[in-house]
This record gives structure tokens, sequence and C-alpha cells, in this order.
């Protein structure tokens, strides 16, 4: 699998039109920029427009995250895939997605993308059991979608980032619902491990759950302060507020 993304398939539902106007050629924006002379927010908004080939698949109700991915598989056929959660924003140096196509490469097997959690918070995730066989790379032995804290395997949570092989249709397709009534990506990835070896990869970075309020605005504040354009007078901002704050306090 090489690194670069060339087709991308966003499953959408109803009211998520935004998405798609999102990543769509924008001829009103475009001339309004030309107009201004603004060649540098013309050329970014031309770059989001033409990033990759973009498909879309509706999804007629929220039925889980194996649901999500089997309404894909027209898309995909025979090949390997990555699906990328929107809610899970991740940080790094080097890119996670780059961080599971190099195990991808080294195993040619499934990879999870994991990270350990709070033992509070284990019960919100899919949980693998598993041995260490290199540098932040296990053999998955087991699954367990949202375990109770008390009988949960270990701590080292699968994130929104995952390298696929097709045979995982064949268990999607006899996947029962689950929790909450849901087709879980996790319990066809289970089954999976009877015929096929998963590994999992320890991402390296900052995770955002974006789902999260608080979390959201951390995501939001973190990448503003990375960019020149904006971190002096964000921070100038921020530091008024605090010292405005701790002065009420």
């Amino acid at each position: 699998m090489a690194s670069g993304i060339e087709d991308i398939i966003i499953v959408t539902g109803r009211n998520k039109e935004a998405i798609e106007d999102h990543f769509d050629k924008s001829f009103e924006l475009e001339e309004a920029l030309k107009g201004r002379c603004e060649e540098e927010l013309l050329g970014e908004v031309r770059r989001i427009a033409n990033m990759a080939n973009i498909y879309y698949v509706r999804q007629g109700e929220p039925l889980g995250l194996g649901h999500d991915v089997y309404c894909a598989k027209s898309f995909i056929g025979h090949e390997p895939f990555a699906v990328l959660l929107g809610d899970d924003v991740i940080d790094s140096d080097e890119p996670c997605l780059s961080q599971l196509i190099d195990t991808f490469n080294h195993y040619q097997s499934t990879v999870l993308g994991v990270q350990k959690v709070p033992a509070l918070q284990v019960s919100k995730y899919g949980i693998i059991n598993g041995r260490q066989v290199r540098e932040r790379v296990f053999r998955v032995s087991d699954v367990i979608e949202k375990p109770d804290i008390s009988k949960a395997p270990s701590n080292m949570a699968i994130i929104g980032r995952y390298i696929i092989t097709p045979e995982i249709f064949l268990h999607l397709e006899n996947v029962r619902p689950g929790k909450d009534g849901e087709m879980q990506l996790t319990d066809a990835l289970k089954s999976l491990l009877d015929e096929e070896t998963v590994f999992a990869c320890e991402v390296k970075g900052n995770r955002y759950d974006a789902g999260d309020r608080l979390d959201y605005l951390k995501a939001t504040i973190d990448f503003a302060l990375k960019r020149d354009d904006m971190k002096y007078d964000l921070y100038r901002f921020m530091k008024d507020k605090a010292d405005r704050w701790y002065a009420r306090s």
C-alpha cells in the first residue's frame, strides 16, 4: 500500500450536504477571490477541490461503524483500504495513517490504530488483547467492544484509524447487531481473527475527540497556535482573557 491517497469514499447521511459542498468546486467563491486578488486564498480553495477523487455513499440510517464500512464495499472491491473516523483528530509529526501503512507494508495484514486510555474510559472503546511483536506493534488475539472495566483485557483502545483487508466484508455480512442494535466493526474484526493475523499499531501523537465539546475546543486552539498567521493574535487574546479571569477570581 502506497502512502499517497487518491480516492476517498465519504459515507454521509441526511442533512450532511455541507460535507459535499465543502470539497466541491466553488465557482462563486473563486471568482470573488480572483476579483480581490486574493491569490493565496484562491490557491487554498482550489487545492481542497482537487485534493483527491472523492466519492459519496448515502447511508439511509445510522446502523453502526460496521454498516458504514459495508456501504463502501462496491467502491473498494478487492483492495486493502483505510478507515478514518472524522471524530478522531490526531496531531503527530509522522501522520497517523503513515504509521499504520508502514506496519501494513511489513505484515500485509489488517492493522488497527490504538492508544492507551485511562481505565475509567475503556467502556467507551473497542479494546484489544494482544502480544507485543515489535516496538509499538502488537499481534491481536481478541477485540472487545466497550467492555466493562472489570472485563477489559487491557487499556489499549482502538481509535478511529484502520487499514483493513477486503476479507472483512465477508465477516460484516454475517455480523449480528451488537450493543445499541448497531453493526459493530469490532465484531467483524473479532471474526476476522479466525482466518487472518491482525495487528495493532500504537499510534504516536495527540488525539482529540471532536465529538467531545471540550476536546473540540482544544483541537481548534492547538491547531490555530501552529499557524503563523494566527498564533500571536490568538495567544494575546487568550492571555488577556486569562488575566481578566484570574483578576476576578
